[in-house]
């Protein structure tokens, strides 16, 4: 399963969640209800798929040097934002 998540992120992170979300219960096991992920999902792909792996990797939680890996998804999302905002203005 980890291989074509890598694949399917490289095309969309989108793409990639919703092929968690049927074929698997990673996004069930590391987040409770239906809201944050469904607020992930529209607005910041990225960090919700880098939590969900690492909550994969460590199913004790987010630890550590996960915590860097899931910020700097962030600032990938809040990046795709501003480049998205810039390229509208020019």
């Amino acid at each position: 399963m980890g291989c074509f998540v890598v694949l399917f992120a490289l095309i969309s992170p989108r793409l990639a969640l919703f092929f968690i979300l049927i074929f698997s219960d990673w996004i069930g096991q590391a987040l409770d209800g239906w809201v944050v992920p469904v607020l992930g999902f529209f607005f910041l792909p990225w960090t919700l798929l880098a939590y969900v792996v690492m909550w994969q990797v460590h199913p004790l939680g987010v630890n550590g040097f996960d915590w860097f890996i899931v910020a700097f998804a962030f600032v990938v999302d809040i990046a795709a934002y501003a480049r998205t905002s810039q390229a509208r203005n020019d």
